[in-house]
């Protein structure tokens, strides 16, 4: 569901986006270290952590913006921005790179037209369907290079596998499936 499409603004945050925020911060906010389940609760919900959504947040801990911003930002898992319709996450550790990441992500950057091959890729498809993420250890060091592709794990990943894993994903967008 696209932000536009969705229910009326609530301050800079849209109502469903306002409703799961205070639904987190209700079942989290009494915990010791409530912060991390309270973004994980979010995410879970939304897809991503909106911007507007660390104010509230921060308040109800009694932390500062600036606190919730840098632990969102530390850790690689939270987005701050909705993914595509499909999440690819591939395996940049020391294993992977020793058996071809780099390749592979140069060739995910080069087939989904994603940013500079020579950093990790990072960001959404033009059109919506594929975000990808670097992750730091799938721990499937003994498969690698590993993705993992809405949820589910692969190991021994070459550029012709990851096109026909990815193949579903990009037909999404022209009226095909899910993979």
């Amino acid at each position: 569901m696209s932000r536009e499409a969705n229910q009326a603004p609530v301050g800079a945050l849209l109502a469903a986006e306002a409703a799961a925020v205070a639904a987190a911060i209700e079942r989290w906010a009494e915990a010791p270290g409530a912060l991390l389940p309270i973004l994980h609760q979010v995410q879970e919900a939304l897809g991503f952590v909106p911007p507007a959504a660390l104010e509230p947040i921060a308040q109800a801990l009694h932390l500062s913006r600036a606190e919730v911003h840098g632990v969102v930002t530390f850790y690689h898992d939270f987005r701050t921005r909705p993914p595509g319709a499909h999440v690819l996450k591939v395996c940049r550790a020391e294993a992977c790179q020793a058996v071809g990441c780099r390749e592979l992500e140069a060739h995910v950057a080069s087939s989904l037209g994603l940013g500079n091959q020579g950093e990790a890729v990072h960001g959404t498809t033009r059109d919506g369907q594929i975000t990808v993420e670097p992750i730091y250890c799938l721990g499937n060091c003994a498969l690698g290079p590993s993705i993992q592709l809405d949820g589910k794990l692969y190991g021994k990943v070459t550029p012709k596998r990851l096109d026909a894993l990815l193949a579903p994903c990009r037909a999404a967008a022209t009226g095909g499936g899910r993979p």
